[in-house]
């Protein structure tokens, strides 16, 4: 019976340093999303169902730090449903979230319904830009909306579409609200580069 205690010492260990559930459920996601139809339009609306579970909620309405968490999971079936990931792999690229940013209009209780809508708004050299909606199956009222910078590394958006689509695809116009956050993200960013003296060290 030592092996039994030694299993169960192992999973306590496993579970008190990673986050298990994140993992399991990243897999889960890709796995349903292989056998769910591909989505050719790269910048397609994709979406998700959902309803808001104990686990989800504090104070009876669904945890802030929950919407982006399942934003994560929204995105892995996305890239897994038009490509995007295979093609990222192909490439030897890896993409992580460079920028986010969300407004909470309306408080999703426990028990409400709702849709995770994602769709890759546009791209530059660097990154991919994602809108993620969730509306309440309600009332259809959106009652969260967040944008994401995906950052590509070791390759380039423009690359990974050329790879999918097998040729030369146009970038989408930056919507104008989209624009203003882009700006307000290069903004930042020369300003904690000036604060930190990195912009002395590059002159």
């Amino acid at each position: 019976m030592w092996w039994v205690l030694w299993v169960l010492i192992a999973l306590l260990a496993l579970f008190c340093t990673l986050d298990v559930f994140y993992f399991l459920r990243v897999a889960v996601v890709i796995v349903q999303a292989w056998f769910q139809p591909p989505i050719w339009d790269v910048t397609a609306e994709h979406v998700l169902t959902g309803r808001v579970n104990p686990s989800d909620i504090d104070m009876c309405h669904m945890n802030n730090a929950c919407y982006l968490r399942k934003c994560d999971f929204a995105r892995f079936s996305l890239y897994t449903r038009n490509g995007v990931l295979k093609a990222a792999r192909a490439l030897g690229a890896s993409m992580v979230v460079g920028a986010t940013t969300i407004r909470y209009r309306r408080a999703l209780s426990l028990g409400e319904g709702y849709e995770l809508r994602s769709r890759i708004v546009t791209w530059d050299d660097k990154a991919f830009f994602l809108e993620q909606r969730f509306v309440s199956t309600k009332d259809g009222l959106v009652c969260a909306i967040m944008y994401c910078k995906q950052s590509v590394m070791r390759c380039s958006p423009d690359k990974i579409m050329q790879h999918l689509c097998k040729r030369k695809v146009e970038c989408p116009e930056f919507p104008e609200v989209l624009q203003h956050w882009v700006n307000f993200i290069s903004t930042s960013s020369q300003a904690l580069r000036a604060e930190s003296g990195l912009e002395d060290k590059n002159k």
